[in-house]
């Protein structure tokens, strides 16, 4: 059994325990929080989890790294603290640990993530000899290896688009929703996540591992965004009120440019209510959100994938598909030599042992 500590309890650190204590080969030693609230806490109470699982978290991260676990799967956000993840993610490295995080945003394609990420990765691989694998959802599968997979059932592919189209209302995380992502903010307020370059530090890195398995260069990565205020103030179920006037909705692409053209594009459309932006992208069904390929050429093929969790909640279903990635590929990681990795090099994995298994 590959012991395996999981680091945050939040949206993501929740899926991830249970996908831990899911897996026929991974053994839960340990779930590391911030919040002195949680300590003490069994794994399965925070989990979501009937019963007891029987690891208590705790905040004392010397004493659990001490222990040499063989993985860490770092689930704590890295979105307005990059900077204190990476310190995380190399300190797990240096132990000796396969670290698996959907937090490191630069390094989903670690060859061309800036020095500033990718130096302290390796460094830290070197000195501990453990692994770094990031993935997500979107970044991650859903712009990675479900569109490259696509792609190869054609003859010809003129052009490859990727989409996020989800109600952030759903979304368990109200400050970023509000702060970086700027709804319910005026109109002449400027979100970190929408500020020009951000949106290709984030997403950028997916366009060139695309390009690289497609083998293509890139010209250049161009972005598009557009925003609409409400009409009308609403009301959530979640996060309560939108004043009229307000940001409701953005659509932005970020485009990777092959001879001229955009022929790779990611594009997110992002709504705080359905009455906002009606003419923009819906989901085929109508709910909350989706994951959509598009493969333009012949034939022209359209996958739209819809996950739920956490009492059919859109955005926790798509936090478990990041985690289940990022989990199942740990005893892959194990096996295989110290280094960074990228989902070019992680096989898609089946759920061996796991058909019909029950969880708690």
């Amino acid at each position: 059994m590959i012991s395996t500590v999981v680091w945050g309890t939040g949206n993501v650190g929740r899926a991830a325990i249970r996908a831990v204590e899911a897996h026929p080969a991974l053994e839960l030693a340990a779930v590391l929080v911030h919040d002195p609230a949680k300590v003490g806490r069994d794994a399965a109470q925070l989990a979501g989890l009937d019963g007891q699982l029987g690891i208590a978290a705790t905040d004392d991260i010397e004493a659990v790294l001490a222990e040499h676990p063989r993985a860490v799967v770092y689930a704590a956000s890295g979105d307005i603290r990059p900077d204190e993840a990476l310190a995380d993610v190399t300190r797990a490295i240096r132990a000796g640990a396969v670290v698996v995080t959907p937090a490191l945003y630069p390094l989903y394609d670690h060859r061309s993530a800036p020095p500033e990420f990718r130096d302290p990765a390796l460094a830290a691989v070197a000195e501990g000899g453990g692994s770094l694998f990031v993935s997500g959802v979107d970044p991650g599968w859903g712009n990675d290896v479900l569109p490259l997979l696509i792609s190869g059932l054609g003859s010809t592919v003129d052009a490859i688009r990727c989409q996020e189209i989800f109600d952030y209302s759903t979304y368990d995380q109200e400050e970023s929703v509000r702060d970086l992502i700027g709804m319910g903010h005026p109109m002449e307020y400027e979100p970190l996540m929408l500020a020009p370059s951000i949106p290709t530090m984030v997403w950028g890195g997916q366009l060139h591992l695309m390009a690289r398995a497609l083998g293509v260069d890139l010209d250049d990565i161009r972005e598009t965004m557009d925003r609409r205020a409400l009409d009308a103030t609403v009301s959530t179920r979640t996060m309560g009120t939108f004043e009229a006037g307000t940001q409701g909705a953005v659509r932005f692409e970020v485009q990777g440019i092959v001879e001229g053209e955009p022929r790779i594009v990611i594009e997110h459309v992002t709504r705080i209510h359905p009455s906002c932006a009606p003419d923009w992208p819906v989901p085929p069904d109508g709910g909350d959100g989706a994951h959509r390929v598009v493969i333009e050429g012949r034939p022209r093929i359209e996958v739209t994938v819809e996950a739920s969790d956490e009492g059919e909640n859109r955005s926790a279903g798509g936090n478990a598909t990041a985690v289940g990635r990022l989990v199942n590929a740990i005893d892959w990681l194990v096996a295989a030599e110290p280094g960074l990795y990228d989902a070019l090099d992680i096989p898609l994995r089946p759920a061996v042992g796991r058909l019909g298994r029950k969880q708690r």
